[in-house]
């Protein structure tokens, strides 16, 4: 069967291949025997649902992903996300307010583990020892180095897992200090990870840190950022966003600030 994926925006993980698409079929609509939408954001729902008005000339449509609350099935390399792109679990045994995961996907499953090097699980550092070896051993032999952009949860980085994603010498190690608790599990986390002998002047170690939320200030925001950068991450502001994909203008301007490298990497500014 011949599926034409369509989604509602180009991100650094869609499909690149000639069966994906973001625009509408046009005059020379591709021939296939389905059309699936993949909607990750809710903010783009909308846009789904007209490109899937678009498309029903072409094939039958079906619509579904994330943002619809849909539970992830096994995964399968680059039909939803581009090749390279892997996710070897789902779900979370967190409950986190500002999180839809746990909801959408449940507390934590294992999946056959698939080859690529950029991991996107919610949570791998949750999986079972047996599991985190067997997806280190398969990234050894990828031609890329490895990329962790899911999110590493610091308060559940042992020894063991640093020893292990040192050896790997990844491109990139993204985990998340979400809140003022993930703080000091952060900072031993970067500790850890330098102990066992990753260097210090390395940028492989990112964070995301959501700023933006029901209350927060920039003052406090700025401070977790300092924060971050000094425990010897790279800080990634991640602006949180209402079910709509709203967000205030000013935080969408201190979020663009702390995006830029001469500022997440300069400890003088």
């Amino acid at each position: 069967m011949t599926i034409a994926r369509v989604f509602p925006r180009q991100t650094s993980h869609t499909p690149n291949d000639s069966l994906a698409f973001t625009e509408p079929p046009g005059l020379f609509p591709p021939k296939v025997d389905q059309v699936h939408v993949s909607v990750a954001f809710t903010w783009d729902i909308p846009r789904a649902e007209e490109l899937a008005r678009e498309w029903e000339r072409v094939a039958p449509v079906q619509i579904g992903g994330p943002a619809l609350g849909m539970r992830g099935d096994e995964f399968t390399p680059g039909l939803y996300l581009k090749k390279g792109v892997t996710i070897t679990s789902r779900g979370c045994p967190n409950r986190c307010w500002f999180c839809s995961v746990w909801k959408r996907e449940g507390t934590l499953r294992e999946l056959p583990i698939q080859d690529g090097w950029i991991v996107q699980d919610d949570n791998i550092l949750a999986t079972s020892k047996e599991h985190f070896e067997a997806v280190c051993e398969m990234l050894k032999r990828q031609p890329k180095r490895a990329r962790f952009t899911g999110g590493l949860e610091p308060a559940l980085l042992t020894r063991w897992h640093a020893e292990r994603l040192v050896a790997l010498k990844p491109e990139t190690m993204w985990f998340a200090c979400d809140t003022p608790e993930d703080e000091e599990p952060l900072h031993e986390a970067g500790k850890l990870m330098r102990d066992c002998g990753l260097s210090e002047k390395s940028h492989s170690l990112m964070c995301y840190v959501l700023i933006g939320y029901p209350k927060d200030t920039m003052d406090e925001a700025v401070r977790r950022l300092r924060f971050v950068r000094d425990a010897g991450f790279g800080p990634q502001a991640m602006l949180w966003r209402d079910n709509n994909g709203n967000a205030n203008l000013e935080w969408k301007r201190f979020q663009r600030i702390w995006a830029r490298p001469s500022i997440v990497f300069s400890k003088g500014r």
